[in-house]
C-alpha cells in the first residue's frame, strides 16, 4: 500500500504542479516556490503517508500486493519509497556533487568565514550519513529480509539519531542557527559585505553574483535540511518497525519543527538576498594573454613623429606645432627621417613640440601594433620605457630655414583607418538560438557574454542554455552561440548597418546596466550606434517559471538606454581617463569604476609612459558565465580600472531574482 501510495504521492504533486501552471511562455501573476521547497512538499506527503500505513493494522497483513512488487517486509516497502523520493532530489540536486560544491566555495573567500566553516561540516556529517541511506536504498529488493540485514539498518537508525554527532539532530539544529542568526556572524546575514570587500574581488574566484551566491548557499543549506529530515523520519518508521519504540509523536513535533525552521531560514536567505547585488563581472587575471583575456583595438590615435615641413601642402615651416591640431601628411622631406617610419596615411591631430632633438626607437615590427618602443629627448624627457633598441636609436634633429623659420619635429597622433588598424564593432544582434531561429523550439536563453574579435571585427557573443521547469537552466545544454564573421571590405558588408568603425568623432562606448521587465529573461544583446556614440541593447522575453517555458519570439522587447550627453535633463556623463597606461601592464587590479548612463572615449595611452602607442581602453575578453548557470535577467557594459591604468571596457550579466520563489504558502 504504502509504494502504491508513493507513487501516487508523486503523480499528484507533477499533475497539480502541471494544473497550476500558467499557459506556457507567459509570467506567473503569483510567484511559484523554487522546485527545491515543493519537493520538500512532496517529502511531507511521503511521511504523511508511510506513517498512515505503519499505523494501520491492514497495512502489516498485506502480502499480495507486495509480493507483486517483489517486496516481501514492510520495512522494504518504507525503503523503496524513501529511495523513489531520493531518485527524485538528486535530479533537482546542482549537477557537480554537493561535496564538490562546497569545496569550491570554501576554496575562495568563503573559506575564511568562521560560520561558513562551521556550517560545512554540519552538512558534511549530513552527507555523510545520506550516502550510507542511499545505500541502502540501492541494494537488491528483499535485501532487508536477513537478521543481519536489519540489524544493519537498526544500528544506522540509532546513529542518525543519537544527541551526540554524528547525529543528524544535532547537525540541523546547528547548521539553523547558523544560518539565521541576525548579526554579521550568521551564514547569509554577513556575505554581502564580505564580498564587496576589496572593491568586490572577494567575487573573483566564485563566478556567481553575490545574491546567486547567497540562493545557491541556501540550496545547499535546504538540501542538507531535507536529507536529514528525510533520514530523521525513516529512522523512527524503521524503529517502530522493529520495536524499538513508538516514535509517533517524535515525528510528529519534527514535522512542526522542521516547518517552522524552513520558514525561518527563508526569511533571513530573503532578507540578505535584498541587500547583494545581482550584478556579476569578472576580475582581471594573473596573467594577461590577447585574445584570450583581452582585446584591443590597434592604430587608433597612435603617437606619430611628424616635421612640420610635411603637414602642409606648402612645404613651409612658418607656424608651431601646436598650429596643426588637424592636418595630414603631405610630402616627405628629403626622404628624412619620414622615410625610415612608417607614413600616417590617414588624419593628424593634436600636434606639440617638445623639443627639437631627440633619439627614436623605431619598433622592431612585426606583430606588434607600435612605431616607437621610446623616445630620448635632449632636454632629458623620456617617452616611453627606455630600455634596449632592438634596430638602434635614431637620431632626428629639427633644423632652421633661412634664420627664420624652424622646422620643428612635432608630436602629433595619427587617425589612420587601414588594414594595420582593428577598430571595427559588428551591429549584429547576437541571439539564443529559437529567438535567432523561429522554425526551432529549443527554449533557450542566454547564461553568459564574452568580447571576441574575429577577421578583425570585436563582436560581442552570447552563451545560451536550455530553460527547464522551476527556472533552471539545463548545464549540459550551455553552448557558445557562433561568430558569423564578415569582412569591413566585402562590398555587401556596410558601415553603420553592419558595422561601426572607430573614428576621432566616433569613438565613445556607452556603459549601461540594462534589466529586463518583470517575468522576462535576457535571449540577446546587441551593439548599435546613437549618434556617435556605440551603444548596448538586450533582447527580453517573457517566461514561467514554473513550466520553464519561454514565449513566442513576437512577445520579445528589446530594452535600451536612449540617453546622450545633449540631453536637457541629466546628460549621460563621461568617464575620463588621467595619464593611461597600457592596461596590461598595471600592477593592481581593475575595480569598478563606471556607474550607469555614463560612457567613455577610446583614446590613446599616456604619452610619457607609452609615447601614445596603444589605444586604449582595452575589451575584457574573459566569459561572464554565472557558475553554476543561472537564468540572467539583464545585461551590460561598464568600465574597470586604476589611477593612471587604461583599464577594460567589460560585460556584466544580471541574475535572476529567485528571493520571490522563496515562500511555503503554496506548499
Amino acid at each position: 500500500m504504502a509504494s502504491a501510495r508513493a507513487v501516487t504521492t508523486f503523480a499528484i504533486a507533477f499533475a497539480l504542479l502541471a494544473l497550476s501552471s500558467p499557459i506556457e511562455g507567459t509570467p506567473n501573476r503569483d510567484p511559484k516556490p523554487t522546485r527545491l521547497l515543493q519537493l520538500y512538499a512532496e517529502l511531507k506527503l511521503l511521511v504523511e503517508d508511510s506513517w498512515d500505513d505503519i499505523n494501520d493494522p491492514r497495512w502489516h497483513a498485506l502480502g499480495a500486493f507486495s509480493q507483486s512488487n517483489n517486496l516481501t517486509t514492510p520495512d522494504e516497502v518504507i525503503v523503496r519509497s524513501f529511495a523513489q523520493f531520493g531518485n527524485s532530489l538528486e535530479a533537482e540536486a546542482p549537477q557537480r556533487s554537493t561535496s564538490e560544491e562546497r569545496k569550491r566555495l570554501l576554496a575562495g573567500p568563503l573559506g575564511s568565514l568562521f560560520t561558513w566553516a562551521s556550517a560545512d561540516v554540519q552538512m558534511s556529517m549530513v552527507e555523510t550519513l545520506y550516502q550510507s541511506f542511499r545505500g541502502f536504498q540501492a541494494r537488491p529488493a528483499g535485501s532487508t529480509s536477513t537478521e543481519a540485514s536489519r540489524k544493519v539498518l537498526s544500528d544506522w537508525a540509532e546513529t542518525v539519531q543519537q544527541k551526540n554527532p554524528p547525529s543528524v539532530p544535532a547537525a540541523l539544529s546547528r547548521l539553523h542557527d547558523l544560518a539565521t542568526r541576525e548579526d554579521s556572524g550568521g551564514v547569509f546575514g554577513n556575505l554581502p559585505s564580505v564580498l564587496l570587500m576589496d572593491g568586490g574581488s572577494g567575487l573573483c574566484s566564485i563566478h556567481q553574483s553575490p545574491q546567486q551566491l547567497i540562493y545557491n548557499l541556501y540550496n545547499l543549506v535546504t538540501l542538507a535540511e531535507i536529507k536529514g529530515y528525510a533520514m530523521m523520519q525513516f529512522s523512527w518508521m524503521l524503529l517502530k518497525l522493529y520495536n524499538k519504540g513508538n516514535f509517533t509523536l517524535e515525528a510528529e513535533l519534527m514535522r512542526e519543527r522542521v516547518e517552522a525552521r524552513m520558514d525561518e531560514k527563508i526569511q533571513a536567505v530573503r532578507t540578505a538576498m535584498t541587500r547583494a547585488s545581482r550584478e556579476l563581472w569578472v576580475c582581471d587575471p594573473a596573467h594577461h594573454e590577447e585574445n584570450e583575456t583581452f582585446v584591443q583595438l590597434t592604430n587608433v590615435l597612435q603617437g606619430h613623429i611628424e616635421n612640420e615641413v610635411d603637414l602642409n601642402p606648402k612645404g613651409t615651416c612658418r607656424e608651431n606645432c601646436a598650429y596643426y591640431q588637424y592636418a595630414r601628411v603631405h610630402d616627405c622631406f628629403k626622404g628624412l627621417f619620414c622615410k625610415k617610419q612608417p607614413k600616417c596615411n590617414g588624419r593628424i591631430f593634436d600636434c606639440r613640440f617638445i623639443d627639437s632633438d631627440a633619439s627614436v626607437c623605431l619598433s622592431k615590427g612585426g606583430s606588434t601594433h607600435r612605431k616607437y618602443d621610446w623616445i630620448e629627448y635632449e632636454n632629458g624627457r623620456t617617452l616611453g620605457r627606455k630600455g634596449s633598441c632592438e634596430r638602434g636609436s635614431t637620431k632626428v634633429d629639427s633644423w632652421w630655414r633661412w634664420l627664420f623659420w624652424h622646422c620643428s619635429y612635432c608630436l602629433c597622433l595619427c587617425d589612420e583607418v587601414g588594414t594595420k588598424s582593428d577598430r571595427y564593432f559588428s551591429l549584429h544582434p547576437s541571439l539564443a538560438r529559437g529567438v535567432e531561429d523561429v522554425t526551432t523550439d529549443s527554449n533557450r536563453a542566454v547564461t553568459g557574454l564574452r568580447f571576441v574579435k574575429v577577421a578583425r571585427v570585436i563582436h560581442l557573443q552570447i552563451q545560451d542554455g536550455v530553460v527547464l521547469p522551476g527556472g533552471i537552466i539545463n548545464s549540459s545544454t550551455l553552448q557558445w552561440r557562433p561568430i558569423k564573421p564578415f569582412n569591413v571590405n566585402d562590398p555587401k558588408i556596410r558601415r553603420d548597418v553592419d558595422y561601426h568603425i572607430v573614428t576621432w568623432e566616433q569613438r565613445a562606448i556607452d556603459l549601461d546596466d540594462l534589466t529586463a521587465p518583470e517575468g522576462s529573461v535576457l535571449t540577446g544583446v546587441q551593439l548599435r550606434r546613437i549618434g556617435s556614440h556605440l551603444n548596448l541593447e538586450i533582447l527580453t522575453t517573457p517566461f514561467n517559471f514554473t513550466s520553464g517555458r519561454l514565449a513566442q519570439r513576437a512577445s520579445s522587447e528589446w530594452i535600451s538606454n536612449d540617453n546622450t550627453p545633449a540631453a536637457v535633463t541629466e546628460p549621460r556623463k563621461e568617464i575620463k581617463m588621467s595619464s593611461p597606461d597600457v592596461p596590461t601592464k598595471c600592477p593592481l587590479r581593475s575595480t569598478v569604476i563606471s556607474q550607469h548612463d555614463q560612457y567613455i572615449r577610446f583614446t590613446h595611452s599616456d604619452i610619457d609612459r607609452d609615447v601614445a602607442q596603444t589605444t586604449v581602453p582595452f575589451l575584457d575578453a574573459q566569459p561572464v558565465v554565472p557558475d553554476p548557470p543561472s537564468l540572467l535577467v539583464g545585461a551590460g557594459i561598464f568600465y574597470k580600472g586604476k589611477r593612471n591604468c587604461g583599464g577594460f571596457i567589460a560585460p556584466k550579466v544580471i541574475t535572476y531574482d529567485y528571493s520571490k520563489h522563496l515562500h511555503l504558502k503554496d506548499l
